[in-house]
């Protein structure tokens, strides 16, 4: 007994520093949310961080996972790189909107309540829970009317079963092909290893081409050069800062999965997770849960690789892993619903 409450409190004191930061942020959020221009970049401040932190293990998660050996600052100059080119990229092509036009259906914003403004803080908080939510509908929930909603929510839902289909499909390939000795365990990581940074890169690019709608509702639909270089630096920042911590704690969501520090499995994973976000990017300009569309296509491969390879995995732990993967999104999901529930 004594023992555990040492535990206990020991615990207790590792997470008072972040206990004070969401009660600090919490507080400004208090106050700032009757002033639209101080708000608007607080909201951005704290979801350009929570989006990318929680996101991190859909887009950069098997990255990171397979390349423990490089420093943490080359990964942040690619990665950063290619968030700084999209993002100037998107506004310049789309009259001031970086977002890639994800916000045409939803208003920008000329007021904000407390609960818009927490939302990005619930959103932190989750991700230090390692719970992989819908950033999507978390944080644009708030400001979409229930038709957009339902529009976003059966988009990501379709999205899913396509990534959870093509999963099972491709990984049954694999490990038939294993099974027969097509596909050996040793391979070339001198290929393999430019074809994994291929993989990233399109898959990062099309991941911010989908999820950056998520930190720039709060901001003016058409952003200033100056509002743009404000923005950009300051996402730069922290991808280096995620970058340096390594995606977190909530990467183990994917470090439990089976077999994606390999190389081959990561670089197969990002390109058909790329390939599924950019076919729905030009189905229309809804905005959908790029985490649920990664959440389906690791449950496919889950199952395909218990179904087919030469390994033992039991049905009943690839279930668990499925079921537990989606309870966590699904919360995330809820609580973004009682939001517009709430401001409704």
């Amino acid at each position: 007994m004594i023992a555990w409450v040492t535990s206990r409190q020991a615990a207790y004191k590792k997470e008072l520093p972040f206990i004070f930061l969401i009660s600090g942020l919490s507080l400004l959020a208090y106050f700032l949310y009757p002033h639209p221009h101080l708000a608007m970049w607080f909201g951005f401040g704290v979801a350009g961080y929570s989006a990318i932190a929680n996101d991190s293990i859909q887009t950069l998660g098997t990255f990171l996972s397979s390349n423990k050996k490089l420093p943490w600052w080359a990964l942040w100059l690619f990665i950063g790189g290619i968030l700084v080119l999209t993002f100037a990229f998107g506004w310049s092509i789309n009259n001031g909107d970086p977002a890639f036009g994800r916000l045409t259906r939803i208003p920008q914003p000329d007021a904000f309540t407390f609960v818009t403004l927490a939302a990005p803080i619930i959103l932190l908080i989750l991700t230090k829970l390692k719970m992989p939510v819908s950033t999507t509908f978390l944080l644009l929930a708030a400001f979409s009317s229930s038709v957009v909603i339902k529009k976003m929510l059966t988009k990501t839902l379709l999205g899913y079963g396509v990534a959870f289909g093509v999963a099972i499909v491709v990984w049954s390939i694999i490990a038939v092909l294993a099974k027969r000795n097509v596909i050996s365990k040793d391979y070339n990581k001198k290929l393999w290893r430019p074809l994994q940074v291929c993989s990233t890169s399109v898959l990062w690019w099309a991941w911010l081409m989908q999820d950056t709608a998520n930190v720039s509702v709060f901001l003016p639909r058409a952003l200033s050069f100056n509002q743009l270089i404000i923005a950009v630096t300051y996402l730069f920042a922290v991808t280096g800062f995620i970058m340096y911590r390594r995606g977190g704690g909530i990467q183990e969501i994917v470090t439990e999965k089976t077999d994606v520090v390999d190389l081959r499995a990561a670089t197969t994973i990002d390109f058909i997770y790329a390939i599924v976000l950019v076919i729905f990017k030009y189905i229309n300009n809804i905005p959908m849960s790029t985490t649920w569309v990664f959440l389906g296509l690791l449950a496919g491969r889950e199952i395909a690789l218990t179904m087919l390879s030469r390994k033992n995995e039991p049905y009943k732990t690839t279930g668990k892993l499925v079921l537990r993967d989606i309870l966590r999104a699904g919360m995330g999901l809820a609580i973004s619903l009682m939001i517009v529930v709430y401001l409704m």
